[in-house]
């Protein structure tokens, strides 16, 4: 259990002032792991004004001081490698191979990426040669709020955090209250790397309270989020009575696109992908739409491997999938799995309850669901587990209809070696990443979606600049420092 203690503001350790407690399940056991405070209002003001204070100092400091502040909390970072894993695979229940070789290193190539695309950006630049007295400033946004999921904890809380620390912003993060022990592992990590006091300061607490406050808090400038789109919108009409800007990074129901000449891996990584992490990301390619030439074919060689897919706690050592985060996530997941049912969807594989020899714990069933349409709930809603729906097509044409046919627009997918079809389908199909052959985004690449999937974009250059203003000035004096 952890110490009282899960607060840093302005630099220190420090007790809620008034709150709550909440019990942290390990959703591989069921049973408690830690407790934490939940903030309120008051724990929220005091991390707020200790930002503003801060502000002024860090946003006009040397961006070379903040780029060896990054480089310093990476360094560290990877020292506590293991910490890192244990609190992900616990909190959240990833498979601890999972947790150490995709959770904990998603930190490290963002921040490295980060490092990287720092060089591009120019604080001062010339407007053009025609307006030699005129410059473009980029200086920081303000105060921010950052306020992180638990499906991918230090992915988000890096994709957050560095951007915000080059760019010269100060801010507050909300860890989410179902899975905040890698924040508090964070949050030791910036301590020890020398995070002037106030720049940095993370609050423990839930959606309603402390996230509420943050977005609707007058002295922040910035909320960024990551999680459903139903706390996006509520988040945006909060943070609408300041004008704040608003970063949302939202849910998903990918379409992967498998055309008959796809290659002979293509169905196997869709499959992988769709259950990696339980199926909880909001990029999983969860639509699976295949050209019906080759659709009974498909439709058995993922039941195979559906059957093939292993589940098991999260702190044994293996290529399993581990539980879903939480008791509501589980209930979620099997009330869907029941509509699909319902609805006249032919289930393949899995389906209702926890997989054999598992009594305890929120493991799902690797589940498949053939001969879907696109207006059947599991078609239209995110389940975010373990739940892949195929959908038959007939042209071209067809597929990208299916495809564009919802209200989310993050990542799809195509599989065919057709590059003329591929290069067609990338301009066509609306979202705000495209993978195709099983080629992922390289490095620093943007990391956001369309339609209700959100707005803004994380990673790389884009990332960064999420966290600036522009500022137009004229008469700049060419002979002066």
């Amino acid at each position: 259990m952890l110490d009282k203690r899960q607060f840093y503001i302005n630099g220190t350790w420090c007790d809620p002032i008034a709150g709550q407690s909440l019990e942290v399940i390990d959703p591989s056991t069921e049973e408690p792991c830690a407790v934490i405070s939940l903030g309120g209002a008051a724990d929220t003001d005091l991390a707020v004004a200790a930002a503003k204070a801060a502000l002024p100092g860090w946003m006009h400091s040397d961006p070379r001081e903040r780029l060896e502040l990054v480089k310093r909390i990476l360094e560290i970072y990877e020292s506590r490698a293991e910490d890192m894993s244990q609190a992900i695979s616990t909190e959240m229940g990833a498979p601890i191979d999972l947790a150490r070789e995709s959770q904990f290193t998603s930190g490290t190539w963002h921040i490295t990426n980060f490092i990287t695309a720092f060089e591009k950006i120019e604080f001062i630049a010339p407007l053009g040669d025609h307006a030699p007295e005129d410059r473009i400033i980029r200086e920081a946004v303000g105060v921010c709020a950052l306020i992180t999921p638990w499906n991918w904890p230090m992915n988000q809380v890096t994709l957050k955090v560095i951007p915000a620390l080059l760019a010269g912003c100060t801010m507050v993060l909300k860890p989410s209250e179902i899975a905040p022990l890698s924040s508090m592992v964070w949050t030791e990590i910036m301590h020890e790397a020398g995070t002037p006091k106030g720049v940095y300061n993370m609050v423990n607490g839930d959606g309603p309270g402390v996230g509420s406050q943050l977005s609707g808090h007058p002295d922040v400038d910035m909320v960024s989020f990551t999680g459903s789109t139903r706390a996006g919108i509520a988040i945006s009409k909060n943070a609408a009575e300041t004008l704040k800007r608003v970063h949302l990074e939202l849910g998903g129901k990918g379409a992967n696109l498998v055309f008959a000449d796809a290659d002979e891996k293509a169905v196997k990584r869709s499959v992988a992908h769709c259950f990696q992490n339980s199926g909880q990301s909001c990029n999983a390619p969860t639509r699976m739409l295949v050209e019906r030439a080759i659709y009974d074919q498909t439709v058995e060689q993922v039941r195979e491997l559906a059957e093939a897919t292993s589940v098991g706690p999260a702190s044994e050592s293996g290529k399993h999938i581990g539980p879903v985060v939480s008791q509501m996530q589980f209930d979620k997941i099997q009330d869907l799995i029941q509509k699909g049912m319902s609805e006249g969807a032919r289930l393949v594989a899995g389906g209702l309850g926890r997989p054999e020899g598992l009594n305890r714990g929120y493991f799902v069933r690797p589940t498949v669901f053939a001969d879907v349409t696109n207006d059947m709930t599991i078609a239209r809603e995110e389940i975010f587990g373990p739940v892949l729906s195929i959908l038959p097509f007939d042209t071209e044409e067809e597929a990208l209809r299916i495809a564009n046919d919802t209200v989310y627009g993050l990542t799809n997918y195509v599989q065919s070696q057709d590059g003329a079809r591929r290069n067609r389908l990338a301009r066509q199909l609306r979202a705000g990443m495209i993978e195709m052959n099983g080629k992922s985004r390289g490095a620093g690449a943007p990391f956001g979606g369309m339609k209700q999937s959100g707005n803004g974009r994380e990673g790389g250059v884009w990332g960064i600049e999420d966290f600036l203003e522009v500022k137009a000035v004229a008469g700049w004096a060419n002979d002066a420092e």
